[in-house]
């Protein structure tokens, strides 16, 4: 599988402030999961605002290889589902590319039908661990069998009759908690997940959005979550709303560049994933909401980014997973802040799409931050400012890329980053956005 062509960007200091409103694309991990729901219910499901970035492609297309209907009807997407149990056997082998959200969450799907695949993905996924999820999916009766380290590709060989799961997980992770969950939707009986500490509950909402039977309830610091296996989950339209991490890029450089006021309309603001604006606020940031309403079971607003002086922070490690994906852009916003900020408990960073903890400390460096790793924190000395310059090598991670390019909207000189092609996996159309809102973002 060929690797895009590497597409060097540079990003300078924007001649104005950065102003408009926007919209960003569809919530990432809403888009996976009603794709894969809507291939398990019976019925047409219809999908508004579904993310079209590169992962979710794939997510779609391992639906209808495994015998889903999925079609395009103007911007809407429709899935006509098959039912709890009745997916077919792929033909082929399931491309995953760069998203280690799918791979482990169709695993879990894969682990409760009685049939034979395999799935891959590119140079980045093949590097992730998927030992997290294999473990409790063994549980089930299913076969894995997978490179050294438990990487892609992986084989798996479903379970003739499923077993509901009981499973803690060691570590708050809700691609695993949503991998369980989705292989007890065809096993008999009831399967259980505790995590200790609250996640992103999407699957939870969505199961009973599609008419599954869920129970959720507060254990320690964490939360229980029972699922009723086989139900007959009937076919719902889901309104996706705007990525929160997706909206965190234009966000951050609008409380960076003087002057500047972004208004990002319909963002999710579910509080197990907002944990980014609740830090920002904490630093002083200016970011109101308008029109706040729910949606699909789900809360969501416009966010209004206005420049703001911002002030260190020290981010508790129990925060961590409502915010997993936005503390690269968070160290940047940091870095430009007065004081020294610490952000703990990242060991889930290590096994993003590179190794983000250490890549982000490596990405304020290049650029003249001073930035320190004790354990599995990330301690930044802000200064106001900083002097850019730095080519940053992004890993094949797109959240890298966009940090980096953020930072360069207001670090003194130009930065640059080796390859910007991999945004698209979940921001298409990231930079002719920003560029619509006046950022300095040009092509080398």
């Amino acid at each position: 599988m060929n690797a895009p062509s590497p597409r060097p960007y540079a990003s300078a200091k924007p001649s104005r402030p950065l102003t408009g409103t926007i919209s960003v694309p569809g919530d990432k991990s809403i888009s996976h999961r009603a794709l894969m729901f809507g291939a398990l219910a019976v019925g047409q499901t219809r999908i508004t605002g579904l993310l079209t970035g590169e992962d979710v492609l794939r997510t779609a297309a391992a639906m209808a290889a495994l015998g889903a209907e999925i079609s395009r009807d103007g911007d809407d997407w429709l899935v006509s589902g098959r039912g709890i149990g009745a997916l077919t056997e792929p033909e082929d082998v399931l491309d995953m590319g760069n998203s280690g959200t799918a791979a482990r969450l169709l695993a879990g799907i894969l682990a409760s039908h009685e049939l034979y695949a395999v799935m891959t993905g590119d140079a980045s996924l093949r590097k992730r661990p998927m030992a997290r999820v294999i473990e409790p999916l063994k549980q089930t009766g299913a076969q894995f069998l997978a490179r050294a380290g438990n990487r892609l590709p992986l084989t798996i060989r479903g379970a003739r009759e499923s077993m509901p799961l009981s499973y803690r997980l060691p570590v708050a992770s809700a691609q695993v908690k949503s991998a369980v969950l989705l292989a007890g939707l065809n096993a008999r009986g009831v399967t259980e997940v505790e995590e200790p500490e609250p996640t992103r509950d999407h699957s939870e909402n969505m199961l009973r959005h599609f008419g599954a039977r869920v129970e959720v309830e507060r254990v320690g610091r964490g939360r229980g979550i029972k699922l009723w296996g086989q139900p007959e989950l009937c076919a719902a339209d889901v309104v996706v709303p705007g990525d929160p991490s997706s909206a965190a890029f234009p966000v951050a450089a609008a409380l960076l560049v003087p002057g500047s006021q972004v208004t990002v309309r319909g963002v999710g603001l579910n509080p197990l994933r907002a944990g980014l604006f609740e830090t920002l606020r904490e630093m002083g940031a200016s970011l109101p909401v308008q029109n706040a309403r729910t949606q699909g079971g789900e809360p969501v607003g416009d966010l209004i980014a206005i420049h703001t002086t911002l002030k260190a922070v020290d981010v508790p490690p129990e925060r961590a997973p409502s915010m997993i994906d936005e503390y690269p852009i968070l160290a940047v916003l940091c870095a430009f802040a007065q004081g020294t900020s610490r952000l703990r408990g990242l060991s889930e960073l290590r096994v993003k799409e590179s190794d983000r903890l250490s890549a982000t400390a490596a990405l304020l460096s290049v650029n003249g931050a001073r930035v320190e790793i004790e354990g599995d924190d990330l301690i930044i000395h802000g200064t106001g400012g900083l002097p850019g310059g730095g080519v940053v090598e992004t890993h094949m991670d797109h959240r890298l890329a966009m940090s980096a390019l953020v930072l360069g909207q207001a670090s003194t000189q130009p930065v640059r980053i080796d390859d910007a092609s991999f945004i698209d996996t979940s921001f298409p159309g990231f930079v002719p956005l920003m560029q619509s809102l006046g950022a300095g973002l040009s092509a080398q």
